[in-house]
Order: structure tokens, then sequence, then C-alpha cells
């Protein structure tokens, strides 16, 4: 429940206190830190990139209505980035959890350029992750990603002897 507050009603919040003004004034820049995640069916993350769909979705809608507003809005959809999330999320015997990942600098810089030269959406981080958010994630059937997240995410995953 934490999660789903901090990921979709607190980002509702914020937006409902910021924009308005924004828009009043004729000018203003957004920037929401989703996920790739938030692209496809997430296995053993299914709430996690739940929130991150309801945001990119949002935040499209949002744009949306207030296109002519000189409000811009930018999506920040990074993939694996490396900070405590793998450890809290309970992901330490993952593949993914165990995998390389961004630094969260390089992560943060892209989206903050992206949202400086009025970006509507950037995947940051790793060259992989730009494939995964870029491509795979829009032309692969939706139970395909599912199942390629799956195998990444399943507990246990990355250890030496869990596919053997």
């Amino acid at each position: 429940m934490r999660l789903i507050q901090l990921n979709t009603a607190s980002q509702v919040h914020l937006t409902k206190l910021l924009l308005p003004d924004m828009v009043a004034r004729g000018q203003g820049r957004l920037l929401y830190t989703a996920s790739i995640s938030g692209t496809m069916p997430t296995p053993y993350e299914a709430v996690y990139g739940a929130t991150k769909a309801f945001l990119i979705s949002f935040v499209e809608a949002v744009k949306t209505e207030v296109k002519d507003s000189g409000v811009s809005f930018t999506l920040l959809l990074p993939g694996e980035v490396d900070t405590n999330f793998w450890h809290r999320a309970g992901m330490d015997t993952t593949t993914l959890g165990l995998g390389p990942k961004a630094a969260p600098t390089k992560v943060a810089q892209e989206g903050y350029e992206a949202m400086k030269v009025g970006k509507d959406r950037v995947v940051a981080g790793k060259p992989d992750s730009k494939l995964i958010g870029n491509v795979i994630n829009k032309i692969l059937p939706d139970s395909t990603t599912a199942s390629l997240h799956a195998k990444g995410a399943r507990p246990g995953s990355g250890l030496k002897d869990a596919d053997e």
C-alpha cells in the first residue's frame, strides 16, 4: 500500500498542487520518474509495474488536457539503476537484482536534460534498457514481455544453480 501511495497518489497530489499555477503562468516543466517496468507486465513486481503504468497513463492524459498551456511534461523511464531499490524489493537473489545497473547520477542527468528541452519521454540508463524500453516492449506482445521479465525477476533466478 505504501508503494501505491508513493508511486501514484503522491504523484497525482503533487501535480494537482503544482500544475494550476504553471498553467496560469503559461509555463512550467514537470519531470516524473516512471520506469520501463510501466511499459510491460512485471511478474514478481506486479504492484510496482502497475503503479508505473498508472503514472505513464496519468501523465499522458494530463499532458493532453493542458497541451496548449506552455507546460511541458517529461517521463523518465529508467531500467535497472544502482540504488537500494533491489534490496528493499527483496530482489537480492534475482538476475535483475544482481545484474549490471546504471549510475543514479547518469539516469538523473538524462532525465534533467530531457526535461530542459521539453522532451516528452526518455528511456534512460544502460543501452539494453533503452533497447527494451524503446523497441522491445513496443513490438512484443505483453505475454512475451511478461515471460521475459519473470525470468529475471523470479526469486533465486540470479543464483548460480537457479537454472540448473
